[in-house]
């Protein structure tokens, strides 16, 4: 598979060009990447209004996840997310329906911003047997009761999937409810771009969705901030043609070439072999995750390259295992008081998953840890993401937030989901969770509401 990006940019860097262009280190520097950092000039093409090198590089990604088209962004997810919610209401509203959007309880934090920039309407569903903020399991019958039963029907449903901690939905079931009833789905698919490869295909677009995006930094050899909005066969015309304008709306203006040729080089490692060294590798994380069990660790989630351990069995917070692995130069992608979350790749190697094991082989087992979490609970909405996001704020210390209106989005990323949206009204549960997180101080509407 051609990589005109990359090769564009290995050649530009190789050439002996006086750089009378932007940026400003001229191709030199400490960093020694410099002389791959260049800018639009003629022949780069144009992000988000492509037509060459970029064009012909995304056309390549389509073909190897199956969408109908693929665009780039540089900016992570969290610029896909935005376009995402863009189009969903641009759509919404050319149709003639109410730009309403269901959403899992569990959405990033972009998703919350979003909403708020374009001042759109979310419904949170939030099941039952919810036991944390960071998972929510939406079957396909809850969803489909909670779209028979609503009064107002959504344009789209946004869940995320998978989770931070390795939770996957049966995204072939949800879209089979969301197609019964006329409705969009839009996916996060930010930590699971390599399920489109694995042994059964699990991406999203190969299971109905219409619209995801995923971060290719978070489980793909490729640089921070390169990530993907895919757009399927099966979505409205108006997503494709809308797409690069939604992308720009929100996107600097000035992307980095270094993640765009990580994108693009990403294309000729998925398309050599890529799929066969994902199996291979799957035996091994399966076999680690195994005798963990053994050794008597609980591991949790149903996500391949994704090892969430749930220690308090075992006699530790996952802030103390994770304290111990630091010492062993391990380093976890996340921790809080209940879990450690490590994601692993091809390129962590049969020898890494050895010396992974080998450290918790060396942990003894205390008595279990009982303290965990509320469990979280729908708030009441006093006002809009937009309205409280707009207004004077006072900071708290939380035992004083108790019936106050959360004026922003705390939360630390990562997980990167909100305790509580910004505009409800703090109860105790919420007060409850900002503690056992560690949170002292919250900022809260100060009483002096923007008049709208």
């Amino acid at each position: 598979m051609e990589t005109p990006i990359f090769d564009f940019v290995k050649k530009y860097a190789d050439s002996d060009l006086l750089r009378l262009h932007m940026p400003g280190h001229k191709g030199r520097g400490a960093l020694g990447v410099e002389k791959l950092d260049i800018t639009e000039v003629s022949g780069a093409d144009v992000l988000y209004s492509a037509e060459g090198i970029i064009r012909q590089s995304e056309e390549n990604a389509a073909a190897l996840f199956g969408s109908e088209r693929t665009f780039y962004s540089a900016e992570g997810s969290s610029l896909a997310i935005r376009a995402m919610l863009y189009l969903i209401k641009l759509y919404a509203l050319s149709v003639g329906k109410r730009p309403l959007v269901f959403a899992g309880r569990n959405a990033h934090k972009t998703f919350v911003t979003a909403s708020a920039l374009l001042d759109t309407e979310v419904e949170w569903l939030l099941p039952e047997d919810t036991n944390t903020v960071i998972s929510c399991n939406i079957t396909a019958e809850y969803l489909d009761v909670r779209l028979s039963a609503a009064e107002k029907k959504p344009c789209a449903v946004y869940v995320t999937s998978p989770d931070y901690l390795g939770n996957i939905l049966d995204i072939d079931k949800l879209s089979r409810v969301c197609k019964k009833h006329g409705i969009l789905l839009a996916v996060d698919n930010a930590h699971g771009a390599y399920l489109k490869f694995l042994p059964e295909d699990l991406h999203p677009i190969s299971l109905g969705a219409d619209i995801c995006c995923d971060s290719a930094h978070k489980t793909l050899p490729v640089l921070t901030g390169g990530a993907y909005l895919h757009i399927s066969h099966s979505a409205p015309k108006l997503f494709c043609e809308r797409a690069e304008s939604a992308l720009a709306l929100f996107a600097s203006t000035s992307p980095s070439y270094l993640i765009l040729a990580s994108l693009d080089r990403a294309n000729l490692y998925l398309a050599d072999n890529y799929r066969a060294r994902l199996a291979d590798f799957l035996i091994g994380v399966n076999h680690l995750k195994a005798e963990l069990e053994k050794i008597g660790f609980d591991i949790i989630g149903n996500e391949t390259l994704k090892l969430t351990v749930a220690p308090k069995n075992f006699g530790y917070t996952g802030y103390e295992l994770a304290e111990i692995l630091e010492k062993q130069n391990i380093i976890c992608e996340f921790a809080d008081p209940d879990f450690v979350v490590f994601m692993l790749t091809p390129e962590t190697g049969k020898e890494g998953l050895e010396r992974l094991y080998s450290a918790f082989l060396g942990i003894d087992r205390r008595e279990p840890v009982t303290a965990f979490p509320p469990a979280p609970s729908l708030k009441v909405r006093r006002l809009t993401p937009k309205q409280s996001l707009l207004s004077p704020f006072t900071e708290l210390p939380i035992e004083k937030c108790i019936g106050k209106i959360a004026a922003d989005i705390s939360v630390n990323c990562p997980p990167a989901v909100p305790i509580i949206i910004c505009g409800e009204e703090i109860d105790e549960n919420a007060a409850a969770a900002f503690k056992y997180y560690g949170v002292s101080k919250l900022r809260v509407i100060d009483g002096r509401l923007i008049n709208e």
